[in-house]
């Protein structure tokens, strides 16, 4: 089983975004059984005693407008335990990759990254939150999600 954790600030908008394309696009290529996907916080923002924040509305409704739920997720900050979890660790840009190796204590086995480092780009993801622009944010998520699967696929990561 391939286990994926998406990183962003908050886990409101961004890697919510990815961790539900992503499993749309795996879904879509009958792989669901070889995948466990989830998404989760550098920062402890969107977490109120506890209790994560579900996904901002309009990160959910530009979701929804490309036909993808994400009913019942609700924030949750990575942990330093994370690292040895998950087989990759998928950041929305360079202050997540930043904010999860110091919450890991490094990357001795690799397994960090920036999610469009996959399409052959080093740009980061612009945060919504701030932009307003989910729609873009999608489409860059979008690309990603679609450039990490086949990565995986071309690189015999999934057995078919």
């Amino acid at each position: 089983m391939i286990k994926v954790l998406f990183v962003c600030h908050g886990n409101i908008c961004r890697s919510p975004m990815a961790e539900f394309v992503m499993k749309k696009l795996v879904s879509d290529a009958r792989l669901t059984a070889r995948f466990q996907i989830v998404s989760a916080a550098t920062s402890t923002e969107e977490i109120w005693n506890g209790i994560g924040n579900p996904v901002y509305p309009p990160a959910k409704a530009e979701l929804a407008r490309h036909g993808i739920s994400c009913e019942g997720k609700r924030a949750r900050q990575v942990t330093r335990a994370d690292y040895a979890e998950y087989d990759y660790l998928i950041g929305m840009d360079g202050a997540n990759i930043r904010n999860m190796l110091r919450i890991f204590g490094g990357d001795p086995e690799g397994k960090v990254a920036k999610l469009l480092s996959y399409a052959g780009s080093e740009r980061d993801i612009s945060d919504p939150w701030y932009t307003g622009d989910f729609g873009t944010t999608y489409d860059d998520v979008l690309e990603g999600c679609t450039a990490f699967l086949e990565y995986l696929q071309q690189n015999s990561k999934i057995d078919t």
